[in-house]
């Protein structure tokens, strides 16, 4: 493989903004991305996929390469130099990349990979959490979460069916596959940019893990009922709910961002689901209003997003102990507030995209015990591992109101 200067100096300035500045990786290689008109979809790969590689792998090549933070543009191209190493990628005569120890890089990446948290590439707090609430479990899962994340489509059944989507993409040179027990889902067979798609311009699919779309069916919206999808944020789960229900009756989506609602709108007319209307949480006001009003309501919970660790390995620098705690309590107060909505015999669904107990299971089982859940009942749950089911990890507890 030959390295091209562009796309390097590319995945260096994307690393400097991601690491030294703090900034989302998605949205920096968003931005990135869109530099050079002249770059070709295989070029697009090359700093989006290194990039990723890099920032998932950060704590293991610094310490290969012996740098601490911030790094400066030396330190990060020594990042880069141990990443193209350890790929087998021949490293070309620029002033900017010292001559590299391929050997000695070798065997301290055979040195570190006994030890889990460089193996894995984790901070120690994460690692030793992780250890406390998984036990042995933490070993598979953290492996699995290190693994590049399959590409995964939700079909738009308001519009069309998964057979011709499939048809349709396959007609435009992409491959899927459909997913046992995914009904709507389809799994590209090879990444590419299906945002390009006519079939996604006319809003016959959008991209969603296949854990993420077992939310709403664990919900079982039906048609003509009122559903409130209480953290709707851009809408993904808000969109498949509109789908199941057939456009048949009204789901209310609610944020304390009016930024992702403006973008749920955008995405709803693009899906033709008419039956979403979305209210700002701005007040208490918008919550008493809807006091005992709805069949289901689902809390999609703001969480540490260590199931997602597949698709935003930056989550993992970003997060601290104490923001933990945080939002422990924030899940917390939501199923207090958030539950009052449900009207008697009704249903709530909780989930989160993360495998802590403490953020799933022990965050139910408080809420039945207090003041504010005794009216309600536990009737499931469910967790997604994504060692087991290769997907995103989830969990999702279905309440009933008495």
């Amino acid at each position: 493989m030959k390295l091209h200067r562009n796309l390097v100096f590319a995945t260096v300035d994307s690393l400097h903004l991601i690491f030294n500045e703090k900034k989302q990786a998605d949205k920096v290689l968003r931005n990135t991305l869109k530099q050079d008109k002249r770059w070709g979809s295989r070029d697009r790969s090359f700093i989006a996929e290194t990039t990723y590689d890099i920032v998932r792998w950060k704590r293991l090549y610094a310490k290969i390469a012996d740098v601490k933070e911030p790094y400066d543009r030396t330190n990060l191209f020594r990042l880069f130099s141990v990443w193209a190493t350890l790929k087998g990628i021949s490293l070309p005569d620029w002033k900017q990349i010292e001559k590299t120890p391929s050997r000695r890089i070798k065997g301290r990446f055979d040195e570190l990979s006994k030890i889990r948290k460089y193996r894995e590439s984790i901070p120690d707090w994460i690692d030793e959490l992780g250890e406390k609430e998984l036990g042995k479990k933490w070993d598979a899962e953290i492996s699995a979460l290190n693994k590049l994340a399959d590409v995964i489509l939700r079909v738009n059944t308001l519009k069309t069916t998964v057979e011709r989507v499939k048809n349709v993409l396959f007609d435009d040179g992409i491959e899927t596959e459909t997913l046992k027990g995914y009904p709507q889902a389809l799994k590209l067979k090879e990444r590419t940019n299906v945002f390009i798609t006519e079939a996604f311009k006319k809003g016959w699919f959008e991209v969603q893990d296949a854990s993420s779309q077992k939310v709403a069916q664990f919900l079982n919206p039906k048609p003509g009922t009122r559903i409130v999808d209480a953290c709707a944020g851009a809408g993904g789960k808000s969109l498949h709910i509109a789908s199941l229900m057939e456009n048949k009756g009204q789901i209310i989506a609610l944020d304390i961002y009016e930024t992702k609602l403006k973008e749920l709108k955008r995405r709803a007319r693009r899906n033709g689901a008419h039956n979403i209307e979305t209210r700002v949480i701005d007040s208490t006001k918008v919550i008493k209003k809807l006091i005992a009003k709805a069949d289901k309501v689902l809390i999609d919970a703001p969480c540490t997003g260590l199931g997602v660790l597949k698709r935003n390995p930056d989550t993992k620098w970003k997060l601290q102990p104490k923001f933990l705690e945080t939002l422990i309590e924030t899940q917390s107060n939501l199923l207090d507030s958030y539950s009052r909505m449900v009207k008697p015999g009704g249903q709530l669904v909780y989930a989160t995209c993360s495998i802590l107990s403490s953020e799933n299971d022990k965050q139910i089982k408080n809420f039945l015990h207090r003041k504010t859940g005794q009216d309600f009942t536990f009737v499931k749950d469910e967790i997604i591992y994504p060692s087991i089911s290769g997907f995103d990890g989830f969990y999702m507890a279905l309440l009933q109101k008495k």
